[in-house]
């Protein structure tokens, strides 16, 4: 159960990383860079930077995000139930 808790807080991490981006992008500030946020989605948090796309329609003309992110998701997914069914 905890490791559930420990990967919703990760992917709400990732969810807000991705609107920081977002309302910055909107300002003209400094940005998070396209690695960090795809590095923060494949290391188990696709979930999050899936919804802060749709949510925020962020990244969403990025070809590398469209195809990555979801794909991280998906695998992000099956990591947590693999190990769920281990532990």
């Amino acid at each position: 159960m905890i490791i559930w808790i420990a990967y919703a807080v990760w992917n709400a991490v990732v969810f807000s990383l991705y609107a920081v981006d977002k309302r910055k992008a909107e300002k003209g500030e400094w940005r998070v860079s396209e690695k960090t946020l795809l590095l923060t989605a494949f290391l188990l948090g696709g979930a999050g930077a899936f919804l802060g796309m749709l949510v925020f329609r962020h990244k969403t003309k990025h070809t590398s995000f469209t195809v990555l992110v979801p794909l991280f998701a998906f695998l992000g997914l099956g990591a947590m139930l693999w190990l769920t069914t281990r532990l």
